[in-house]
């Protein structure tokens, strides 16, 4: 009941009603009969209840020039024969939809047709520009999923194992990954080492805060990880509805949260001329620095319990027998019943 409410908070919450705020456009062309245009636009779509931040550039370069840097999600460039609109889909297709629903209007009251003109167009192997999108679902289900074994079975292992399976688990997910975007469904054209890397500090950060987080959490650790890694990161990721489509606060999420540091990465190293990539690999590092100290806090928590004298554990006549010397039949019976709660989920 918990995840099917919070699923529908997290979904409904972020794409029910998707609707520009502060969505950035421009008008090219200089004078004050295009700056009486960019005002019209602006006022049309405050009285719609849509918020556009609509601005004049002087020319197409300086229009493409901004569209390249992801400073904006469409540019007009008004004409009396050929008008024409510039968008970079890649950044979000569904930006470049919406711009288009803005700026058609204009060409139709001339009786023209308008003319859209993408300059980052997706891969092949990815029409839509969404695949990466669904590179970050497989990664993260990899990732969050294995914290329910490598916290739950792993939970008899020392810390220090338990780290060592993360790198290791990591890696794996992410090379899966990275094969699955690249030869095998070709949703990358280029970049696939940096795809990969991307991957790994992603899934490591994910894995590591999760362990981390079962020692303290336990069997509400799985419930902990879907809402963090699947309910607020699907959502604000950037891979279906950027932040200037979203509500306030599933927009703000997307600025610092792993999943948009992912998705926008991928997008500035593919399609975008690295533009911005080192602030997105910055949050992915933020992120995997956050799950090695959750991981060392939980560790060095265990070893100051391992090292306190323990009470003499009652005759257990009616539990399973305890896995390991350390661990209370208690203990094992409450790893059991998570580990079936946790391949449930």
């Amino acid at each position: 009941m918990l995840m099917c409410v919070g699923m529908g908070l997290a979904y409904l919450g972020a794409f029910v009603n998707p609707s520009p705020h502060h969505m950035p456009v421009a008008v090219v062309g200089a004078g004050p009969s295009t700056a009486a245009l960019a005002q019209t636009v602006h006022d049309k779509a405050a009285a719609a209840g849509e918020s556009l931040d609509v601005r004049t550039v002087p020319d197409r370069d300086a229009a493409r020039h901004l569209l390249m840097e992801r400073q904006l999600s469409g540019a007009f460039v008004p004409s009396d024969t050929a008008p024409e609109l510039l968008v970079a889909s890649t950044n979000a297709d569904t930006s470049a939809t919406v711009a288009g629903k803005v700026f058609t209007p204009l060409a139709t009251a001339q009786g023209k047709p308008l003319k859209v003109t993408d300059l980052a167009p997706p891969a092949h192997g990815d029409p839509t520009g969404q695949g990466i999108f669904f590179f970050l679902v497989a990664v993260s289900i990899g990732s969050y999923a294995s914290v329910a074994v490598l916290g739950g079975a792993g939970a008899v292992l020392r810390m220090r194992a338990r780290a060592a399976f993360v790198v290791a688990t990591s890696f794996a997910v992410s090379l899966i990954g990275a094969a699955l975007a690249g030869p095998v469904f070709h949703v990358v054209s280029h970049g696939l080492w940096g795809v990969w890397a991307m991957a790994w500090l992603y899934s490591a950060g994910i894995l590591f805060l999760g362990v981390g987080l079962h020692t303290f959490l336990k069997r509400w650790t799985t419930l902990t990880m879907m809402v963090l890694f699947v309910m607020l990161n699907f959502t604000t990721s950037g891979g279906l509805y950027r932040p200037e489509l979203l509500n306030g606060f599933f927009g703000a999420l997307h600025s610092f949260w792993n999943g948009a540091g992912l998705v926008e990465g991928l997008r500035s190293l593919v399609y975008f001329d690295h533009v911005g990539l080192g602030r997105h690999v910055l949050t992915l590092a933020v992120w995997l620095v956050v799950g090695l100290l959750a991981t060392t806090v939980a560790g060095l928590y265990e070893r100051r319990r391992r090292a306190a004298p323990a009470a003499a554990p009652e005759p257990a006549h009616h539990h399973a027998a305890p896995a390991v010397q350390d661990e209370s039949p208690e203990e094992h019976e409450e790893r059991e019943e998570e580990m079936d709660e946790s391949v449930g989920v």
